[in-house]
């Protein structure tokens, strides 16, 4: 159902109504008691030859309204008395039945209700399209939307939508590249690390999976700049998505008699491995990487969880592999000290 702003200010409209309405009733009340006792002044004044007749009918009045405006009165007390009874926390009565307290929405609430009013109107707006996630951004009026791992970004009425990328201009920062990394991010430690052709070179220290093809010219150079590097372990996911004889050349190198031998002569040498066939990872391989949103090779996923997608130069490989260590080593040593 789309965002109803009219309902909204409907609302807000009753909640203000609830304040007022005590003032409005106290104000009549006060100026029924000052004509009151204008008009029992008027008589006072105008019948002084009635004599004892005039003083009891003024005394009279005057008990009256002593009744009226007294501390702790009876039953018969004035429209003033009600009035000054409705004090902070309690509701007028209408018609004798005490009326329902005003509900305020709290903060979270009212936060919650804006973000699927953006959600439902979205999708009002472009059928078929559906949401995964919407959230504020650091602007106000700005949300950020989620389709699969696309972002875009529209208003609160959805009256504008902007796909790109949203750029904090005063901290210089690229807002959506950020959330796209904390989107993208991956439990290191849940990867099917069976599943991959292992290599190791030095100590091994420095960890990445890697989802590859093997007709990738983009998985070759990252194999040649690896040769270039010491101390790291790469774990290869065979994800064959690129050619029709990607999924056979996958096969025939995880069936090989030397797996990793086959794959370094694929990617380093371009020689194809011979026909071979046995059970393989590689189905299981395709579902993970649609669950992981990999649409292309490589996709590099290091061992904090952070990902590239594509090949990179030497200084940037090494750079992400040496900041991933050094954050997964602070994790580890925070977690030893809470315990």
């Amino acid at each position: 159902m789309k965002f109803d702003f009219a309902n909204k200010l409907a609302v807000a409209t009753l909640a203000v109504g609830c304040l007022l309405l005590p003032v409005v009733g106290h104000g009549q009340a006060s100026g029924e008691g000052a004509a009151k006792n204008a008009a029992t002044a008027d008589q006072q004044k105008g019948d002084v030859s009635t004599g004892e007749a005039a003083a009891s009918e003024a005394s009279g009045a005057a008990a009256a309204v002593s009744a009226d405006t007294g501390a702790g009165s009876a039953p018969q007390a004035s429209a003033a008395t009600t009035s000054a009874g409705n004090g902070a926390g309690s509701e007028p009565a209408v018609n004798g039945e005490a009326a329902e307290p005003a509900v305020e929405m709290s903060a979270e609430a009212r936060g919650e209700a804006v973000l699927a009013g953006v959600k439902s109107a979205f999708e009002m707006e472009f059928p078929g399209i559906v949401l995964d996630s919407v959230k504020p951004t650091r602007f106000a009026g700005i949300y950020e939307l989620r389709i699969g791992s696309d972002l875009l970004y529209t208003d609160e009425q959805v009256r504008f939508v902007m796909q790109g990328s949203l750029i904090d201009a005063h901290n210089k920062e690229d807002l959506t590249a950020k959330s796209l990394e904390e989107l993208t991010r991956v439990s290191f430690d849940s990867l099917p690390l069976q599943s991959a052709i292992k290599q190791v070179k030095g100590d091994g220290s420095r960890k990445m999976v890697v989802f590859e093809d093997p007709n990738c010219g983009y998985c070759k150079r990252l194999h040649q700049t690896l040769e270039r590097m010491d101390n790291y372990t790469v774990y290869t996911l065979l994800y064959p998505i690129l050619s029709p004889d990607s999924t056979a050349k996958a096969r025939n190198i995880w069936c090989a008699a030397n797996r990793v031998e086959a794959w370094r002569a694929q990617m380093l040498r371009n020689e194809a491995p011979p026909n071979a066939q046995c059970e393989t990872p590689i189905e299981a391989n395709l579902a993970l990487g649609r669950k992981l949103l990999v649409r292309g090779t490589p996709a590099i996923i290091f061992e904090d969880g952070s990902r590239v997608n594509g090949a990179l130069p030497l200084e940037g490989l090494e750079a992400r592999l040496d900041a991933a260590t050094a954050a997964v080593a602070t994790a580890s040593g925070s977690a030893v000290s809470r315990r």
